[in-house]
This record gives structure tokens, sequence and C-alpha cells, in this order.
């Protein structure tokens, strides 16, 4: 139980990567407040966490819904007065086509879930961040942000935000003895989104969240180091963006 007495807040709680590190950090201690759009799947979560010894609370959520991310702060801060971990996981893959067809409300959604639900997190949490005695920041992003393909740049676009998003708020606290920022690389998984993404490819030669999930509850616990980096969990390596 490494992480008892600590909070997490997971977003995309529900399903794929969220959910399975929702499950890991409760079965270290952590008390998970799980965010997603899907309350059924939420409570199905909750029941599993509450299964098995776990603390939790679900919150559901969508994202874009910003003022409500700041009511959220307010509530963590009521209850806790802290925030120890904070995982923006929640994305859109978007749609797969040359950048002349995108419609310009897809785009704005994109932009809205992958980046600027992140940032208001950011704004939301960083005082709780800070209160923690190790406040961590996680950022699903994806290779796509710098491995440049045609059809791919609406989420390629906003992942390429979430980077330079995320680097600049661990730039921003790494005078900060207890905070510390990284991005996350999960590569090719078994989720929904990748079925999406390449319906031809068999999903049983594809790693699984739960596999990635211990690698992520690393990057939160108290004793990280590392800050303004990226973790690649296909070569398992910390990447320096410089």
């Amino acid at each position: 139980m490494t992480l008892e007495g600590r909070v997490a807040l997971v977003t995309g709680a529900s399903r794929g990567i969220g959910r399975a590190l929702a499950v890991a950090l409760a079965r270290e201690g952590a008390h998970v407040v799980a965010l997603a759009r899907g309350q059924g799947a939420l409570e199905f979560l909750y029941d599993e966490i509450v299964g098995f010894g776990g603390q939790a609370t679900i919150v559901p959520l969508d994202v874009t819904e910003f003022d409500n991310l700041d009511r959220l702060g307010a509530c963590i801060h009521e209850r806790w007065k802290k925030l120890d971990m904070l995982v923006g996981n929640a994305g859109l893959l978007g749609p797969v086509t040359p950048l002349p067809h995108v419609d310009p409300p897809q785009w704005s959604r994109l932009f809205d879930v992958n980046v600027t639900a992140n940032w208001r997190l950011i704004r939301a949490m960083d005082v709780l961040l800070r209160a923690s005695d190790a406040g961590r920041a996680v950022f699903v992003t994806s290779g796509a942000a710098h491995r440049i393909k045609p059809y791919w740049g609406p989420y390629a676009v906003t992942k390429a935000a979430l980077n330079a998003l995320g680097r600049t708020y661990a730039a921003e606290t790494q005078n900060t003895s207890q905070v510390k920022v990284m991005l996350a690389n999960p590569g090719p998984l078994r989720t929904q989104m990748r079925a999406a993404a390449m319906p031809g490819e068999d999903p049983m030669t594809l790693r699984t969240p739960e596999d990635l999930a211990p690698k992520l509850v690393a990057l939160c616990r108290p004793d990280w180091s590392e800050t303004g980096k990226l973790y690649d969990f296909p070569t398992d390596s910390i990447i320096d963006f410089a």
C-alpha cells in the first residue's frame, strides 16, 4: 500500500488506460477520483475498487465542462486540502482525414478534449498539487505528435500541443521540490481508440492497458524524480525532449 493516504485524479477513467490505471492506483492504496462521461461504467469501476478494499470517488463529467472542473478542484480542496496525482488521460482520436476535410466543430472538439481540458485541469489543480508533499502530473500523449503521417493531422496537432503544455508546466514548476510533470506515450495498446484507428489490426497482437498501468503508477509515486520528459512505453525508456 505504497500510496496509502494519497489522492489521485484520473480522467477518462471509465475504460482503457484510465480504468486500468485507476484500479492499479487504488490497489496501491490511493483514493482515486475517477472522472469520465459514462456513469454506468464508472459505477462498475467503483464496485471493483471497493470490492478489493480500495477507495474511490466517481465523477460523471465531460472534461469539456470547464466550469465544473473548477468546481471539482474546490471540492477536492474542501475534502482533502491537496491533490497528490493528476493524470490527464481523457482523449479523442477525431477524424482520420485530410486537413481540408475536417469540419471546424470536429477540430474545436478535439482541441477542447485533448488540450484545453488539460490546461483547465492544470489551472484548477495547480494549488492542490503544490499543497502535496510530492505532487505528480502525468499527461497521456502519443507518438503521433512527432511521427507525422497523412490524414492524422487533427490528432497529431492536438498531441503536439499537449506535449508543449506539459513541458511548459514542468518548466514553471521545476524550481519547486514537490511537483513533477511527465508525459507518457502508451504506443499501440488494445483499446477502443486503437481499434477505431486501425480496424484491420489483430488486437490480440497488442499489449493491454493493464500492462501499461504499473509504469504509469511509477510516474505518480512520491519517489519519482524526473520532470518535463517523456516516458515511452514501447521502448520502456525516458526521453528528454531537448
